[in-house]
């Protein structure tokens, strides 16, 4: 994992030890959703620090400036039902950007990823000059990853960044492989997966301890 450029741990202190608060079991589903929100939100400004800018002339109270403007189209994309979790975290940091939602869900006993939704904004002029951020808490297999990074491909996104909060080496391989050109952000690299496909330690099943599914 250390030879791959597009792989980036974000291990801000904050981002520590509100992880360690949504990796603990005992963690209720109320604090459990506002910890998930908040490492997205300290996630954000690192994963969009490097976001283009172009220059705007303003009036202020006092004179005229020359100020910043975001240049590019941003897309969020979770990855239902999970990556709604992550949602107002980064919208909390950049509310205009557009939501799009993908619904794959894993096959528990295949582990294969099925596509049951995707909305997309179909009205932008350069599709293929658009930012898509896609969030997803957890990056076990690589498989859900890989799969919705081909949907928006197919319709014609091409600048992609995958964002999850932990993620599990093989996965990190998979979409290296299959989509050497996408980014991928975490708050931790954890050790494997278990027979069951969960990432070890990993945090459970995130969208059950978000939605109290379970």
């Amino acid at each position: 994992m250390e030879n791959n450029k597009n792989l980036f741990i974000v291990n801000h202190p904050l981002i520590l030890d509100k992880l360690t608060r949504i990796r603990n079991q005992n963690t209720q589903k109320k604090d459990f959703k506002e910890n998930l929100s908040e490492i997205s939100t300290l996630m954000a400004y690192e994963v969009f620090k490097n976001l283009p800018v172009d220059d705007i002339e303003i009036q202020t109270p006092i004179t005229k400036v020359t100020g910043k403007t975001l240049s590019k189209t941003i897309i969020l994309c979770p990855i239902l039902r999970a990556g709604l979790g992550m949602t107002n975290g980064f919208e909390y940091v950049v509310p205009n950007a557009i939501i799009s939602h993908i619904g794959l869900y894993r096959n528990e006993e295949t582990l294969k990823p099925h596509n049951y939704f995707f909305k997309y904004p179909k009205n932008i002029a350069n599709m293929d000059d658009a930012l898509v951020f896609i969030l997803d808490p957890m990056l076990a297999t690589g498989g859900t990853a890989n799969a919705a990074i081909k949907e928006l491909k197919k319709v014609g996104f091409k600048h992609i960044t995958l964002v999850a909060i932990v993620g599990a080496p093989v996965a990190i391989k998979k979409i290296e492989q299959k989509n050497p050109d996408v980014k991928i952000y975490l708050s931790a690299l954890d050790k494997n997966l278990n027979d069951d496909g969960y990432i070890v330690p990993g945090l459970g099943d995130a969208g059950d301890r978000i939605f109290g599914t379970k």
